[in-house]
Parts: C-alpha cells; sequence; structure tokens
C-alpha cells in the first residue's frame, strides 16, 4: 500500500557535511529520515526557499526534459529499503503509459519540488515498517 508523505524538513549542516530530509506520513504520526548527498539537498532546500540558481541545474533540467518530450511527473515512490539504502521511481505518464524510471529517492523528491504543486510523494508501507 502506497502511503502519502509531506517533506516537512530539510536539515542543511555545513559543518559536519550531513544533510537529512524528514518525510512524516500525511494523514499518521509515521517520519522517515532519509540522509541525502549536498548537491540534492542545495537543490530541495533552494527551490523551497524560491532562491533558483540562475541557470538550470540537474533536476529542473530533468523536469523541463519530461515537459518538453510531452510527459507529465505523475509521482514519487520510495519502492524499497535494501541494506539501509532506500529506492525509489519517479512515476511518468507518457501517452497511456505509465512509465517507472528507477531514481535515488533524494534526486526523485529534488525533482518532486521543481514542480508547482510539488509532486506527490508516496512511500511503501512496508518500507516504513522496515525504517522505524
Amino acid at each position: 500500500m502506497l502511503v502519502p508523505m509531506d517533506l516537512t524538513r530539510i536539515i542543511v549542516n555545513e559543518t559536519t557535511d550531513q544533510y537529512v530530509i524528514y518525510l512524516k506520513e500525511a494523514d499518521g504520526e509515521r517520519t522517515l529520515p532519509i540522509l541525502i548527498g549536498v548537491f540534492e539537498a542545495t537543490s530541495i532546500n533552494r527551490r523551497l526557499l524560491d532562491d533558483p540558481f540562475p541557470r538550470p541545474m540537474t533536476h529542473e533540467l530533468l523536469r523541463r526534459t519530461i515537459d518538453e518530450l510531452g510527459g507529465i511527473a505523475q509521482d514519487v515512490v520510495i519502492t524499497d529499503l535494501q541494506d539501509h539504502t532506500y529506492y525509489a521511481v519517479i512515476r511518468i505518464k507518457m501517452d497511456e503509459a505509465l512509465i517507472e524510471v528507477d531514481s535515488r529517492p533524494s534526486d526523485a523528491i529534488a525533482l518532486a519540488v521543481q514542480y508547482q504543486p510539488v509532486l506527490p510523494i508516496f512511500v511503501e508501507d512496508t518500507v516504513l515498517d522496515a525504517a522505524l
């Protein structure tokens, strides 16, 4: 079962080089912290602060590419947790097909915040259970 999540916090700590995003269950109390890289954290944080880069960076480029090719980014889903590593997909509608593109959760969420409104973010219920 897919659980709707909200991006509730991003911690950018440049002194320790540790970056964490927090997803919270939309209709519940469970949270999911995910360690991410500096580039993804900066991309997400700047977009949420409405402080865009002067030129398109990778996640904005991906959004523009999907749009220009006629796709519609539907949502992102964190699908699995294996050996302390999360897995995700970006789901894109192309004509009548739904295409799932393998992604790191941090990149998928960085893409999600490129859209207004932000693309829905889901986590498989089994992943939330395994992470707790």
